[in-house]
């Protein structure tokens, strides 16, 4: 056996080892193994450092930018909305919801481009609904893994086996005539987290883990969070009367988070405001004040208010504990004369003074060092309030500033870049060429662009792609490929399928999907002409299982979405055995019965 073989079987299997036992980090592992090909010699250093100029790790970037582009914009809460219309709070149903149309759309794209542009939906309807990404966004990823099947522009294999047809002098498949097997696949995965999800994704919700800051202070300070809109009739006795008159903050004991004539809201109307039959109250208090409320006053109960949709969203609002310092121009006054509402917009909702919790009605309590405000409202007034030395903003937060002015723009960048994938560019220029692009048009800033980049993935997949180079630069694929489909030569047809599936999906694995199917075709089709089968379904079949990738995050996808899934090594063979083995005995069973 040559001794470059030996040198890259020995990296291999520690390779495998390393990222099975999640010793280090997976990137780590990455670098490590890329470092090992350099000094071992079995690679040249500009060959072991070829993957940060590769086509997918720059299409990785350029992906990850024009996802950040799309969610600054606001571009994808729409889908999201309608998604939790339709499903409700059901994860299950959120999930199949989502699956489908990203596996549709990762049957015309590239399956990283298809998580890219609905990611942001997926990650908005799990922060609206207090569902665990984790539990939503492997499921949405395998989906667009299986959704590369659909046709024979779906993924790099199926792409590149008409090619490799061709060169065999065999004729070359038709763009639909892979979509069969790919529905079964789409719908066996969709099928297979709906039914067992909750038993194989990474359970985040234990003893009180994963609560945002908001849940934290919610639950420790026992504050109300439920937002009821009521709107003011005709015949009510409200209009008129300035929330002080009506008792809103003392009798009632609620806030008043926003007052809208469904043309203009105006976020936390100060004392002097009066009602106005028509206008839509957005009230946050114990449901039993809010009914008591709307029972005295004839107010009539809205379920679904457009206008008020910000003040519902974590990304755009919350609470926050405001400390007033020792130099600040409020103390020594109250709410009322430093009139707190109108200049910031926020809604005042406990105050902690001197040791004591003060609810309802502090309009005029006179304000001391080190009194501590909760105020609700939108981060983007609470930034204001940051800024101003009277007061020190004690909570971490995060404000997403959705540039929706730009969304046209985001929305014509990024389907441009995939009109010109799809026309044949390769995806690396036009996915880079898109977000470029999202700069130039200021959808968001250089800065932001180099921030959206998350290295941990960018340096994974440039430290494993050599490894597939020096395979097939060795020799090693081929060696092992031939060791593994000796024994099988003439055997049941169906013992050379589940080889065929088997093998595929393991290389997939451990090399690129391309990569496999380079080093595999040939060989099947070999196979086949030896077993008296046909090689075009053989090589299809190879190219299609070089998609059963789902127990180590290896492929573009699964590396794509690990961080922001918060995934661990072990929870993708969790996850991706069950789906592996469902995805090997489908695809044999449809080619043996309909494509052979």
């Amino acid at each position: 056996m040559d001794p470059s073989i030996l040198i890259v079987l020995a990296i291999l299997a520690g390779t495998v080892l390393m990222l099975v036992l999640d010793v280090v980090r997976i990137d780590v592992v990455a670098i490590i193994s890329m470092l090992a090909l350099a000094w071992s010699g079995v690679l040249e250093p500009q060959e072991a450092l070829s993957g940060f100029s590769s086509n997918a790790v720059v299409a990785m970037m350029a992906v990850m930018i024009m996802g950040r582009g799309v969610a600054r914009t606001g571009l994808m809460d729409g889908f999201s909305r309608a998604v939790v219309k339709l499903a409700g709070a059901q994860q299950s149903k959120i999930v199949s919801l989502i699956s489908v149309p990203v596996g549709l759309m990762s049957g015309l794209i590239q399956n990283i481009g298809a998580v890219a542009l609905f990611l942001p939906g997926i990650l908005d309807i799990a922060r609206r609904e207090k569902i665990a990404p984790s539990a939503m966004i492997m499921p949405i990823g395998f989906a667009a893994i299986l959704g590369g099947t659909l046709s024979m522009v779906g993924s790099g294999p199926l792409i590149l086996i008409n090619d490799l047809l061709r060169g065999a002098e065999l004729e070359p498949y038709g763009l639909l005539s892979v979509t069969p097997v790919g529905l079964v696949l789409l719908a066996a995965g969709i099928g297979y987290f709906v039914l067992f999800g909750r038993f194989v994704l990474p359970s985040t919700q234990t003893a009180g883990q994963c609560l945002t800051e908001q849940e934290k202070l919610v639950e420790a300070l026992r504050l109300p969070h439920q937002i009821r809109h009521y709107r003011i009739p005709a015949d009510s006795t409200l209009p008129g009367k300035t929330p002080e008159e009506a008792g809103v903050w003392g009798e009632h004991q609620l806030n008043i988070l926003a007052l809208s004539d469904d043309k203009h809201v105006e976020y936390a109307p100060w004392r002097e405001t009066r009602f106005q039959a028509g206008q839509v109250l957005a009230l946050m208090g114990d449901e039993d004040h809010s009914n008591r409320f709307a029972i005295t006053f004839g107010l009539v109960r809205e379920e679904k208010i457009t206008g008020f949709t910000r003040l519902g969203d974590p990304g755009l609002a919350g609470f926050a504990e405001v400390i007033i310092p020792p130099r600040s121009t409020m103390i020594g006054q109250s709410v009322r004369k430093y009139s707190l509402r109108k200049r910031y917009a926020v809604e005042p909702v406990v105050l902690f003074s001197k040791g004591e919790e003060i609810r309802g009605d502090f309009s005029d309590h006179e304000v001391t060092s080190g009194d501590t405000f909760i105020v609700y409202g939108l981060w983007e007034k609470i930034s204001e309030l940051k800024e101003n030395p009277d007061f020190v903003v004690a909570t971490p937060y995060v404000a997403q500033q959705k540039t929706s002015s730009k969304a046209l723009w985001a929305g014509v960048c990024f389907v441009v870049a995939i009109a010109l994938a799809l026309a044949g560019a390769p995806i690396s220029i036009t996915f880079l060429t898109g977000a470029i692009a999202m700069v130039l048009m200021r959808v968001l800033s250089i800065q932001d662009a180099y921030e959206a980049i998350d290295w941990k993935v960018v340096f994974l997949l440039a430290g494993l792609i050599p490894l597939g180079l020096a395979m097939q630069k060795t020799g090693t694929a081929v060696f092992l490929a031939e060791h593994v489909m000796g024994p099988i030569q003439g055997a049941h047809p169906v013992f050379i399928l589940l080889s065929v599936a088997v093998l595929a999906t393991a290389f997939s694995l451990l090399i690129s999907n391309v990569g496999a199917i380079v080093v595999l075709a040939p060989l099947v089709m070999s196979m086949a002409t030896i077993g008296n089968l046909n090689p075009r379904a053989l090589a299809l079949m190879a190219a299609v299982c070089a998609a059963n990738s789902f127990i180590l995050p290896t492929h573009q996808v699964n590396a794509m979405i690990m961080s922001v899934g918060g995934y661990r090594n072990a929870d993708y063979f969790k996850a991706g055995i069950g789906l592996t083995l469902i995805f090997i005995l489908l695809v044999v069973t449809v080619f043996y019965f309909f494509y052979l």
